[in-house]
């Protein structure tokens, strides 16, 4: 499995730090080798528990993934962690692991959106955090902007990924604007113009949520497998918890909120 080496030097980080801060997104290939793809994939085929989305009997999305070994000790390897660091710095944890695929049998386009939940343990009533939703069995919530604000995902592609393969498409700094309400995306795209985040097999591709992104179907449908990792670096306010997170005593809490 991955192994605890580091992949880059700190000019390297540096730059893709600041892609991320003004672009919203970074791209670093050759971030896993072959042999881990190998093992990652062969890991995810022999899954049999957890929720999973399948059509036609294939799975082409699997969420809690963190639950998963061989995925919870890729994320915590120091080659996938100083990516996730040179962004949210040294608390950076791991919240959320999800699979997707683009298959013949699931095959579809994503019209343009932000991220904008969070998966969490449990219902808490919080000011600023809902509506709730249910996705898969597991609780997601839509947080304060800041939350996401405070948020990197690095996403690992196990196939390459180009325009002719259902390659995200983003509008470089959006971001900065926060959370945007549905109708104001349109304008927002005829004033833009969308970048294609072509990645090759192995290679990485770190965005923030809030950035606005899309993806077009397959024009040639395989595989299309990405092990999407969610990371912050703050507890959230009391007495909600990440979904998957580590012992947050030690945390400080999202500022800026009124807890009890």
């Amino acid at each position: 499995m991955a192994s605890d080496r580091k992949i880059m030097n700190m000019s390297d980080l540096s730059a893709i730090a600041c892609h991320v801060v003004e672009d919203g997104y970074a791209i670093q290939e050759s971030v896993l080798t072959a042999p881990v793809i190998d093992e990652l994939i062969e890991a995810l085929e022999r899954q049999q528990d957890g929720e999973k989305l399948i059509r036609s009997g294939k799975i082409f999305a699997m969420r809690n993934l963190l639950d998963l070994p061989e995925i919870g000790k890729l994320a915590e390897s120091a080659l996938v962690h100083e990516l996730a660091e040179a962004v949210l710095g040294k608390k950076a944890f791991t919240v959320r692991g999800i699979l997707f695929d683009k298959i013949p049998e699931a095959n579809w386009k994503v019209p343009w959106h932000q991220d904008v939940t969070i998966a969490v343990r449990a219902r808490e009533d919080v000011e600023g955090f809902g509506p709730w939703s249910a996705k898969a069995g597991i609780l997601h919530v839509q947080p304060l902007a800041q939350v996401l604000e405070r948020m990197i995902s690095i996403r690992l592609h196990l196939d390459a990924c180009d325009e002719f393969n259902g390659a995200l498409h983003v509008i470089a700094g959006s971001h900065r604007a926060g959370r945007i309400a549905e109708g104001e995306i349109p304008s927002i795209l005829a004033k833009s113009r969308a970048c294609t985040c072509t990645v090759g097999r192995g290679g990485a591709m770190l965005m923030r949520p809030l950035l606005l992104h899309a993806s077009s179907p397959s024009h040639a449908p395989a595989h299309r497998r990405v092990i999407h990792l969610d990371f912050a670096c703050e507890g959230l306010p009391f007495p909600l918890k990440w979904l998957s997170e580590p012992d947050t005593s030690t945390l400080p809490e999202t500022p800026g909120v009124t807890i009890g």
